[in-house]
């Protein structure tokens, strides 16, 4: 599993992750993992079946009946879950809250690690979250940590829910982006961190084509080194 390649992206909320993620994995011609997306889904199936977030039994088993796949498209990533596909809905901020307050839960952490690794195939995999660098896919070819102004962030955040018809004020994006940030960050287990060898960049006043043509510089660089 160590020959196949894996560019690990982390940073918080409203950095730009998945949409970087997803330009690098198809210009790479790799396969996709946005972990949130698990959190965010697994957070709902939790709580509509009313599974404890330390009951091990049940969330194994849960995630042991449950196929997800990330097929990229032109416009991003298209999520299957049990061959349905899911619509917008799951990146409300409701769900959002769901997937964080989760992510505190070592049980499930714990229990979606094979699902996630599982996503390590040829040629090569794009892992965007938290903690894909330090827990997830520590051997990872290229770990990488992206970072923003917060009132930036916040804007991405409005102009990526917009496009799915989903609507929010900033100043209640900001507060949510807050409370997130703090929770991702002094959580005891898994917490939002730069890892001592990952490239940390300032997207900031970056669009998402310099960001991707930077990385891919990067990139290239290292599968040279790997002699591909």
């Amino acid at each position: 599993m160590a020959k196949i390649p894996v560019i690990a992206i982390d940073g918080p909320a409203g950095v730009g992750k998945s949409t970087i993620a997803c330009r690098l994995a198809k210009t790479l011609g790799y396969n996709i993992l946005i972990s949130g997306v698990l959190y965010r889904i697994f957070g709902m199936q939790l709580h509509q079946s009313q599974i404890a977030s330390d009951d091990k039994y049940q969330i194994e088993s849960l995630i042991a009946g449950t196929d997800l796949r990330f097929v990229l498209s032109d416009d991003g990533v298209q999520i299957y879950l049990n061959d349905t596909l899911i619509g917008d809905n799951i990146y409300q901020e409701n769900y959002a809250k769901m997937a964080s307050a989760i992510g505190e839960s070592a049980v499930l952490r714990t229990a979606l690690l094979p699902m996630q690794r599982g996503f390590r195939r040829p040629p090569g995999l794009v892992a965007d979250g938290r903690d894909m660098a330090s827990v997830v896919f520590p051997d990872a070819m290229l770990k990488i940590f992206l970072q923003a102004d917060i009132n930036e962030r916040c804007r991405r955040r409005q102009q990526q829910l917009e496009l799915r018809g989903v609507y929010a004020t900033l100043d209640t994006l900001y507060k949510e982006l807050l409370q997130r940030d703090q929770r991702d960050s002094e959580r005891s287990i898994a917490r939002l961190k730069i890892v001592d060898n990952a490239i940390v960049l300032d997207t900031t006043k970056l669009s998402i084509i310099e960001v991707v043509n930077e990385l891919m510089g990067v990139v290239e660089s290292k599968l040279n080194e790997r002699g591909k």
